[in-house]
């Protein structure tokens, strides 16, 4: 019981620091590393890794969309202007 207390407690404060696609990827992630964690015998290093991981998976989908987001504005940009060079390709 006290360790669900203290990794609650410690997702609440990871939670807090970061912005919130950083905080709703840890708490996701830390919420299913517990349940993972806490099944194997280690619910806050399941959290702590969850929170990891979760954080990371979102900054992945993130990075993603705005690529997306990117290509869109290039593909319109280019409608109008055919001779437009992106800064974004390579």
């Amino acid at each position: 019981m006290r360790s669900l207390v203290f990794g609650s407690a410690m997702l609440l404060g990871l939670g807090m620091m970061s912005s919130d696609a950083q905080a709703i990827g840890c708490l996701s992630g830390g919420a299913a590393g517990a349940l993972a964690g806490h099944m194997a015998g280690h619910g806050v290093l399941g959290a702590l890794g969850g929170c990891v991981a979760g954080h990371a998976w979102k900054k992945h989908q993130l990075r993603q969309q705005d690529y997306q987001s990117y290509q869109n504005y290039d593909r319109g940009r280019r409608q109008y202007d055919p001779d437009y060079r992106s800064p974004y390709s390579r």
